[in-house]
């Protein structure tokens, strides 16, 4: 996940990169945010943890850059808001745990590829990073297939929000649960 900026070199199915890369970003914040912010107790622990893997995807986004990829090669996703929505369902709820993983991970999942879409609009065109850089040779699973027109309406954004609604209730559930395991 790292990398998950990537997609946007490879533009033959960088809308699909977009679904797939939402749901896996809002399913790790629920997982981490929630288990930090249920561990301490503490409102505002999500934004930290969300903070931290920011700086952590800069740091990468650094290191693409060093090997001679353009800087839009990376673009690092934006957790921090989502976070915050997190962060702001368990502290509006009077520390809620259930509250923290239903509204919460519901109002993240939803959130995180709208935020992301917005920062996208900013970087440079995928086309001409594509054309300037070719892409590699990809394996035979990452092979594109044809994009089914109309299907979703063609909107990445819908299909992500909604599929990371639905996910990260359960991931957010799991990262609470893991402040809950006996050893014995």
């Amino acid at each position: 996940t790292i990398n998950a900026g990537d997609y946007i070199f490879y533009t033959d199915w960088m809308w699909t990169s977009f679904v797939v890369f939402s749901v896996s970003q809002s399913t790790m914040l629920a997982v981490g945010a929630i288990y930090y912010m249920l561990f301490t107790g503490v409102p505002g622990t999500a934004t930290y943890y969300a903070t931290i893997m920011t700086i952590y995807t800069w740091v990468a986004k650094g290191t693409w850059f060093a090997l001679g990829y353009p800087y839009d090669f990376v673009v690092v996703p934006v957790w921090i808001p989502s976070a915050m929505l997190l962060d702001l369902s368990y502290w509006a709820t009077r520390r809620n745990k259930h509250a923290a993983i239903l509204i919460g991970g519901t109002m993240g999942g939803l959130s995180l590829p709208l935020f992301n879409m917005v920062n996208l609009l900013l970087v440079r065109d995928p086309l001409e990073v594509a054309f300037k850089y070719p892409r590699p040779t990809l394996p035979a699973y990452m092979t594109p297939i044809e994009p089914q027109v109309g299907k979703f309406y063609n909107s990445p954004v819908a299909l992500g929000s909604g599929a990371g609604a639905v996910l990260t209730v359960p991931m957010a559930a799991l990262g609470a649960k893991l402040n809950t395991w006996t050893y014995k």
